[in-house]
């Protein structure tokens, strides 16, 4: 893995969301991290009329830069700022373009990490909402937990953003909570966030829960039962 030594930077916080801290990933204090701060403004990648990341036919924007470091993270190549291309209006107009097309159900905002690129990530989505209104839904991937999001002291941009995504799968990847039925998402300590009803709530009653997809649907292995009993009888005559 690159990056060497893993920290904490807000050891003694508590109430981070699921297994957070870990030793897994890097773990911020609120507003350490901020796409001011970090973001070059670049796209590692651009993925037209993909069925994996989310919801029916998508578009996935996946940004340059993370400072997590998600031991075995799948996009480990992308962790530079600078990797990728520059963001550029003629990029902007393709993936809107693109998006216009009818079977076509939203985007996805994957990484690298969206919510410290939210230079770009802002102006796209606020495009996305002029010409489509909400006809075209937006997903976000985020190596942050929801209660980190919502702590005092994160940077609003990020919030900003967050009002504009529809489903956020939040959490760190975490190779021993690794899961390969889990729907949209690599371990179980993540979430798939229905985000605008999350913020009513914290709007209306400063609840920091997030209120999971309802659409939620993990799968599960099946042996029959049939299956059981024979092979419990086979074992028991060989023994």
């Amino acid at each position: 893995m690159a990056g060497g030594k893993l920290h904490d930077f807000a050891a003694g916080e508590s109430e981070r969301g699921p297994w957070i801290p870990t030793a897994l990933a890097n773990n911020p204090k609120a507003g350490q991290w901020t796409s001011e701060r970090l973001s070059h403004d670049m796209i590692a990648d651009y993925k037209p009329l993909v069925m994996t990341d989310g919801e029916g036919i998508r578009c996935s924007v996946y940004v340059s830069g993370c400072p997590f470091h998600c031991v075995e993270c799948f996009n480990e190549s992308i962790w530079d700022f600078q990797a990728g291309h520059p963001y550029t209006q003629g990029f902007e107009d393709k993936v809107i373009k693109d998006l216009g097309n009818d079977v076509v159900q939203g985007i996805t905002f994957l990484g690298g990490e969206p919510l410290l690129n939210t230079g770009v990530l802002l102006r796209l989505a606020k495009r996305i909402r002029k010409e489509f209104g909400h006809s075209k839904d937006i997903w976000c991937w985020t190596g942050y937990t929801w209660e980190e999001l919502m702590r005092p002291g994160e940077s609003d941009d990020k919030l900003e953003l967050l009002r504009d995504v529809d489903i956020l799968v939040d959490g760190r990847y975490m190779k021993d909570h690794h899961d390969s039925l889990l729907q949209f998402r690599g371990s179980s300590n993540q979430r798939i966030i229905d985000v605008p009803a999350s913020l009513r709530a914290h709007d209306e009653s400063g609840s920091v829960k997030p209120v999971i997809w309802s659409k939620l649907h993990d799968q599960h292995r099946f042996i029959p039962e049939v299956y059981g009993k024979d092979r419990s009888a086979g074992e028991g005559a060989a023994s």
